[in-house]
């Protein structure tokens, strides 16, 4: 009988034990839950607030210069790359992982939407190739509004599902739409009819004097004449670097540098900022790789309020050889 009750308050003991355990696990698990939908809601409702500052200026941009404007966007563009640092860097329990891949995406489109219609803006409000970016600004609303999609579909209610299943009430996750009023902004002419309302913007003299000067062209360290075949040498990947000097009054930004391949597709990349005299350089590798003579057309982007370009481009013979 002695041993009997022992082996009984032994096996009372170890039930006890296993059920602390388990019940510590679960309130761990619990709690980590908590913390990651506490985490989303708060970027959730900061990004309601960018989103609420961002079409707000373009509803209504009162008496802000095109300076001031440009500005404000690429603040709203560093609060959404901050955004999606911070979801990048979640800790998502187990069962929530799948939902976290996908905010992780829905993020990295809305970071990147932001990006190009920050570094389009500038185009947009001026004169030169305003038609143009304003395109690709919109094109950038339907990012924005696919990453909203996939935020309903696939990310709240799957967040929503897990935490409602391990019991965890009022932390479910709320809306996140970003862009406003349906599609009305997924039509160019609303955007362009928005922009054109910025003081300044669409057609008018930006002040100062502004232009750049394509300088310098190279091939893998060859310098290029324009009058005159360079020969190349074919080993290794073949890379343009192009030199731009900003010889206006004023900063420019977004700087598109582009090259093409015997009228081929065009190649590109991008300067952040050029200050007035200075002079950048931006490297553009040549995929596919050309063969024998080869004719690159290299293009620098005209600024707004850019008056003469005729000094932005050249073309050049090459042999790879």
């Amino acid at each position: 009988m002695r041993r009997g009750l022992a082996l009984g308050a032994g096996l009372l003991v170890l039930i006890l034990l296993v059920l602390s355990v388990k019940g510590c696990l679960n309130v761990r698990k619990d709690r980590a839950l908590s913390d990651y939908a506490g985490n989303v809601i708060q970027i959730v409702d900061e990004t309601a607030q960018t989103s609420e500052a961002f079409f707000g200026k373009l509803s209504d941009p009162g008496g802000l210069s095109v300076t001031e404007f440009v500005a404000e966007v690429n603040a709203d563009r560093g609060a959404m790359d901050n955004y999606a640092r911070r979801v990048d860097s979640l800790d998502a329990p187990g069962d929530i992982s799948r939902a976290q891949g996908t905010l992780e995406l829905v993020y990295e489109l809305r970071s990147s939407a932001m990006a190009t219609i920050a570094d389009r803006m500038s185009t947009a409000l001026g004169d030169v190739g305003s038609e143009k970016a304003t395109a690709k600004i919109t094109n950038q609303m339907r990012v924005l509004m696919a990453s909203s999609v996939l935020y309903a579909a696939l990310v709240r209610p799957e967040i929503n599902s897990v935490l409602a299943g391990n019991g965890i009430e009022g932390s479910d996750v709320p809306k996140s739409v970003f862009v406003p009023d349906g599609i009305e902004w997924l039509d160019q002419s609303t955007v362009s009819s928005a922009l054109g309302s910025v003081s300044g913007a669409t057609g008018a003299t930006i002040p100062g004097v502004h232009g750049l000067g394509l300088i310098g062209t190279s091939v893998n360290g060859t310098e290029l004449t324009a009058d005159s075949t360079t020969a190349v040498s074919a080993e290794g990947a073949p890379e343009v670097e192009v030199q731009v000097q900003n010889q206006g009054e004023s900063t420019e930004n977004g700087v598109t540098v582009s090259v093409k391949v015997n009228g081929g597709n065009t190649l590109q990349q991008d300067i952040g900022s050029i200050e007035p005299g200075e002079t950048q350089s931006v490297t553009i590798p040549l995929t596919p790789a050309p063969e024998g003579r080869a004719t690159l057309d290299v293009d620098v982007k005209p600024v707004p309020g850019e008056q003469v370009s005729d000094n932005n481009k050249a073309s050049y013979t090459v042999e790879f050889q």
